[in-house]
């Protein structure tokens, strides 16, 4: 793969390492920028954080260029792999408002509340049906895609379950995003595997 091939996107005030000095790079500040980079890129160098990754890789999703490979860097640890490591495809986690998971995904009880109250499924199997501290989801790097988990009062985790999807029916939840709190609350979410993964660079 030639450095013409390769594309930097810079979140934030991120230095550049050195290894990568010699690659395009584009500073990003809103969706615009990451769809004007993958055009002609066959692999993306992500400096920033979970949300900023799961940012790009909705774009790609939303485009359908999830052919192009992606690299994550949260410093400068890892940048010759970035340029030189392998692709290997791995589950794409998304959920139903069509924006990628790509850390974890938690709903936590909203409007004041103690507790989330409802009921919460993994495929066919009950995660829990009455209330909880909260909910965790995580992709995983194979087959089915995410595993989750009820919380307890310190937000400790119970038992882990594996699945396609995770659905959730509630009073009302706030869903965060790898760290990003939705703008509203919701008694609907749903997190499963998109039809196709991302290519990960390792």
């Amino acid at each position: 793969m030639t450095n013409a091939e390769i594309t930097v996107l810079r979140f934030g005030s991120r230095p550049l390492p050195h290894t990568l000095a010699s690659l395009p790079s584009h500073t990003v500040s809103g969706p615009a920028d990451i769809d004007a980079a993958v055009d002609g890129a066959a692999r993306l160098v992500v400096l920033g954080t979970d949300a900023d990754l799961a940012l790009v890789l909705t774009r790609l999703m939303r485009s359908e260029r999830l052919d192009v490979e992606v690299a994550h860097l949260r410093g400068r640890l890892g940048a010759r792999r970035a340029r030189t490591g392998v692709a290997q495809r791995v589950p794409l986690i998304r959920d139903d408002t069509g924006t990628v998971l790509v850390g974890a995904g938690l709903w936590l009880p909203a409007g004041g509340a103690r507790v989330v109250y409802g009921e919460a499924v993994v495929d066919d199997d009950v995660l829990f049906d009455g209330e909880v501290a909260g909910v965790r989801i995580e992709p995983t790097q194979a087959m089915p895609g995410l595993r989750a988990t009820a919380l307890s009062g310190r937000l400790r985790p119970r038992r882990w379950l594996t699945g396609r999807a995770v659905q959730l029916g509630s009073t009302g939840a706030r869903v965060v995003r790898d760290g990003v709190p939705a703008p509203r609350e919701a008694k609907r979410s749903t997190f499963y595997r998109h039809t196709t993964g991302w290519l990960r660079v390792r």
